[in-house]
């Protein structure tokens, strides 16, 4: 099994244990707990963006490793471009940007619902536009309510998270900015 096609935990893994990481450094890179980062290993968590982008920072590789499209069929390549956590989805705006420092995401939240477990934290700005629905971002204690038009600029090195507060499934462009 080549790593392209492995789910992302195993990916994250692998790439650790590649690089003779231990659990304890990646959480202190990360400031994730050891737990958090086992459920990620174990394909029990799906990790969002932010996350990603922190790990990949933390195994000092290409942050395009884990959200790169899987080969194959055009069904696979949609199944692996639309990333699914439990409550949203997130689809890459910039395939090929591995490399690059600027990404851009569409992220459709279901209604009432937000990401359980860590919030976003990632080093950068991140820029949010409501494209539909009704959403409130936390960033550190203050809380931003946004409706379809409004957006939000922000430091991204503030833990972060984001709630559908609406009846209808909020859809955003989300751009993030890492170093």
């Amino acid at each position: 099994m080549t790593s392209q096609l492995m789910p992302i935990g195993k990916k994250i893994r692998q790439a650790r244990l590649d690089k003779g990481f231990t659990l304890d450094r990646i959480a202190n890179e990360t400031g994730y707990s050891i737990d958090y980062l086992k459920r990620i290993e174990a394909g029990e968590e799906m990790p969002p963006v932010g996350a990603l982008l922190q790990l990949a920072r933390a195994l000092q590789i290409d942050s395009g490793f884990f959200l790169r499209e899987q080969e194959a069929s055009m069904k696979d390549r949609v199944r692996e471009y639309t990333k699914r956590t439990d409550d949203y989805a997130y689809e890459t705006l910039t395939p090929g940007a591995e490399n690059k420092h600027l990404k851009a995401f569409r992220v459709t939240i279901d209604p009432m619902e937000e990401h359980t477990g860590v919030g976003y934290q990632h080093e950068g700005e991140e820029f949010n536009y409501v494209l539909k629905g009704k959403v409130q971002v936390m960033v550190g204690d203050h809380i931003n309510t946004l409706n379809q038009g409004d957006y939000l600029h922000f430091n991204s090195a503030i833990k972060h998270q984001l709630k559908n507060i609406g009846q209808e499934t909020a859809e955003l462009l989300v751009i993030i900015y890492t170093p």
